[in-house]
C-alpha cells in the first residue's frame, strides 16, 4: 500500500509541477539567454514532449536510481538530497525525542493532579505551544537565548573553528567518528534552539492528548480496583493508566513527527539550517522540476515509514490488536 501511495504522490506532484505557470528552462537560464538556448534546455528536459511522455522518461530514470539534474544547484538531485537530508533528519530526531520525553510525562502529571495547580499550568502551557506556529517560537528562542542571553549559537550546524570530515552527513555521528568531543558538543548546541522550536507544538499536543486519554482511563473499573487495593498513585499512573492511554498519543505523535519533515522549512530558514526542507522551498521558487519531485517523494517516503513504525508499535503495545490479527 505504501508503494501505491508513493506512486500516486509521484503522479500528482509531477503533474502539479508541470502545470505551474512559467518556463523552467527560462527560469534556469535567466532573462539574458537566447530562445535557442531555452529551447535546447527544454528539449534536454523533455519539456517539449507530452506530459505522459515526460512522466514515462522520468519513471524510467527513477527505476535506475536517477532523479534527474537540479537546475538550481546544477548537480544530480540524488546528490543534493544526500547532502541536505541528514541535517533535517538530525534536527527532527532530536525534536521527536523532546516531544516524547517532555510531552508524555507532562500529560501523565496533568492527569495525576487533575484539577490542581500542576494540571492548570500544564494545560496553559500546552494551549500556548499548540496555538503559536514553530517559526514564532524560533524567533522568540533566538531572541531569548542567542541575543539577550548568548547561550546558544544563532545559525548553522557547526562553528567555523571545527573542521570535521563528512562520513555520514550526520554531524553528531561524524564528530564522534572523528573523536572530537568538543565538536560534538558544539553540534549539539547548534541543534538545541531549532529542535526545541520544532518540538514545542508537538509537546503541547502530546501532553493534552495523554492527559485526556489518562483521565478517561482513570474511570475504568480496574483502575478503581487498583486504588481500592491501596496501590501507590505513582504506580497506578505509570503502570496501569499510562500504557492503554499511550496508543492514541503515539498515533498523534507519529503524525506530528512525520509532519515535521514538511514543516521544518521556516525553522530552518530562521536558523540558517542547511536542511532538505529549506532546499525544497528554494527549488519550488525556481521551478526546478526534478528537484521538486525528488524532494516531495523523499518526504512522502519518510512520512510513510514513520506511519509504518507507529502501526508496528501499536500492535506491540495492544495485545488485543495482535491477537485479533492472529485469528483466522
Amino acid at each position: 500500500m505504501s508503494l501505491l501511495v508513493l506512486w500516486g504522490v509521484s503522479v500528482l506532484i509531477f503533474a502539479i509541477a508541470r502545470v505551474i505557470p512559467g518556463n523552467p528552462a527560462r527560469v534556469a537560464l535567466g532573462p539574458n539567454a537566447t530562445q535557442d538556448q531555452v529551447d535546447a534546455l527544454a528539449a534536454a528536459l523533455y519539456l517539449d514532449r507530452n506530459i505522459l511522455v515526460q512522466y514515462a522518461f522520468w519513471l524510467r530514470d527513477l527505476m535506475r536510481g536517477d532523479l534527474g539534474r537540479s537546475l538550481y544547484t546544477n548537480r544530480p538531485v540524488t546528490q543534493d538530497i544526500a547532502e541536505f537530508l541528514p541535517a533535517t533528519l538530525e534536527l527532527i530526531f532530536l525534536a521527536a525525542m523532546l516531544m516524547i520525553v517532555a510531552g508524555l510525562p507532562l500529560g501523565i502529571l496533568a492527569a495525576r493532579f487533575r484539577g490542581r495547580w500542576p494540571d492548570h499550568v500544564i494545560r496553559v502551557f500546552s494551549l500556548l505551544t499548540v496555538s503559536a506556529p514553530s517559526f514564532v517560537w524560533a524567533v522568540a528562542l533566538m531572541l531569548a537565548f542567542a541575543y539577550f542571553l548568548p547561550i546558544f549559537p544563532i545559525a548553522g550546524r557547526l562553528s567555523e573553528a571545527y573542521s570535521i570530515p563528512r562520513v555520514t552527513g550526520f554531524l553528531t555521528i561524524d564528530t564522534l567518528l572523528a573523536g572530537n568531543l568538543h565538536a560534538f558538543a558544539n553540534a549539539l548546541r547548534h541543534m538545541v534552539l531549532p529542535a526545541v522550536a520544532l518540538s514545542l507544538s508537538g509537546i503541547g499536543q502530546a501532553a493534552r492528548l495523554t492527559r485526556a486519554n489518562m483521565i478517561e482511563t482513570y474511570e475504568k473499573p480496574y483502575i478503581e480496583m487498583s486504588q481500592a487495593y491501596g496501590f501507590p498513585e505513582g504506580r497506578i499512573a505509570r503502570t496501569y493508566a499510562f500504557r492503554p492511554s499511550l496508543i492514541p498519543s503515539l498515533t498523534i505523535i507519529g503524525l506530528d513527527i512525520a509532519a515535521l519533515l514538511g514543516n521544518a522549512f521556516l525553522v530552518e530558514a530562521v536558523f540558517g539550517w542547511p536542511g532538505l526542507s529549506r532546499y525544497g522551498v528554494q527549488v519550488i521558487l525556481r521551478k526546478d522540476l526534478n528537484a521538486i519531485v525528488g524532494t516531495v517523494l523523499v518526504i512522502a517516503a519518510l512520512f510513510l515509514i514513520v506511519n509504518i513504525i507507529v502501526d508496528i508499535l501499536t500492535v506491540l503495545l495492544n495485545p488485543r490488536i495482535r491477537l485479533g490479527e492472529a485469528r483466522p
